[in-house]
């Protein structure tokens, strides 16, 4: 594919509209494009059918239709899915839907990679390796809903989470953009009270987010205390330090309805004692949240453990006995890495044996 053609995928409505018109041709004729690109998903000019053909050839000249393209989809007992996506740098990605009552939730990517190291995530023994571009973020919605209909899958997918490879703050204007693109009617709409967006806390990103009222926050905490947060979170504790993250919490604008997401992933042995239970109601005493408990998964290589389940329903019970609103998520998808990270690791690590027999 001549990828010095743009993506049509990379641009917004706006952005398609003023394209539209510098090829000669009425505004309105983008809206019908985005249409066909995002409600019908189609990867061809051709199938735009109630598009001129002039119109058509025009596009085909200048512009490519891009998407990332699924490798491996693995199928969990538990009904999650997950994918491992091909970029067009050869780079990969992951994106997993998740079963839930009713509806399938959907967690993204926003970055190949991710530069924040946190010790006990796959994707942080990645390194960086760059951000996505709006076609590789919705792109995976794309998949998503192709699968769905594909399969004759049961339920709809309804909930977006950004809780995937990389730091959805470190790539904040594309991210922005794409759920601005995203929240059309006449694309995915999909819209801000579906979209859950999880830092690890950024400096000078959160209150920018709470502006856009772009989604609701989860922030990944993991850690009741500086010191700790250190040691399993090195560069989110050291560019955020634990008072600061705070401080913005409580000043981050909420509807009346709505309340932060803390997340907390119970480490076996290093976040999971009452003690660390304790601390954790303290140090949130004064935010207005809800704490997400979820254990950790352990992933090959990884010097971490998985709690044990006495310590997570005794964690559990502590938060629950001083009144904070916990809820504790059964992590899904165990048997196809289906943590963050865990998928592509693990095929680049078959790579690498593979290599070393050879």
């Amino acid at each position: 594919m001549d990828a010095s053609r743009l993506n049509l995928l990379d641009l917004g409505l706006d952005a398609l509209r003023a394209a539209v018109v510098a090829l000669g041709q009425p505004a309105f004729r983008a809206d019908q494009i985005f249409q066909w690109l995002w409600q019908k998903r189609v990867r061809d000019f051709s199938a735009m059918s109630n598009v001129s053909k002039e119109l058509r050839g025009l596009l085909e000249e200048r512009f490519r239709i891009s998407r990332p393209s699924p490798s491996v989809v693995l199928e969990s007992r538990d009904g999650t899915i997950k994918f491992l996506l091909d970029l067009e740098d050869g780079k990969q990605i992951e994106t997993v839907l998740i079963p839930e009552r009713e509806h399938y939730t959907l967690c993204l990517s926003t970055q190949v990679g991710c530069a924040m190291a946190c010790a006990f995530c796959s994707t942080g023994t990645m390194g960086f390796a760059r951000n996505l571009r709006q076609s590789e973020i919705l792109g995976q919605v794309l998949a998503a809903l192709d699968l769905i209909e594909e399969r004759s899958l049961p339920m709809t997918l309804r909930n977006l989470v950004f809780m995937g490879m990389g730091e959805p703050m470190l790539n904040l204007d594309t991210l922005l953009a794409a759920l601005e693109t995203m929240r059309q009617e006449k694309g995915l709409a999909i819209g801000p009270r579906r979209v859950t967006i999880s830092t690890v806390g950024v400096p000078g990103t959160l209150a920018r987010l709470g502006e856009a009222e772009a989604g609701l926050l989860a922030v990944s905490l993991h850690a009741p205390t500086q010191e700790l947060r250190e040691k399993i979170m090195p560069r989110a504790a050291q560019a955020m330090p634990l008072p600061r993250l705070i401080a913005e919490l409580k000043a981050y604008p909420l509807k009346p309805r709505d309340r932060l997401t803390i997340e907390y992933i119970l480490i076996g042995g290093v976040n999971d004692s009452e003690q660390h239970a304790r601390e954790l109601v303290r140090l949130l005493s004064t935010l207005k949240c809800k704490v997400n408990l979820i254990a950790y998964n352990p992933s090959k290589g990884s010097p971490f453990v998985a709690p044990s389940m006495d310590a997570v329903l005794a964690f559990e019970a502590l938060l629950r006995k001083k009144r904070l609103t916990t809820i504790l998520r059964r992590s899904k998808g165990q048997d196809i890495n289906a943590a963050c990270g865990q998928l592509v690791t693990a095929h680049a690590m078959d790579g690498e044996e593979a290599r070393a027999g050879e």
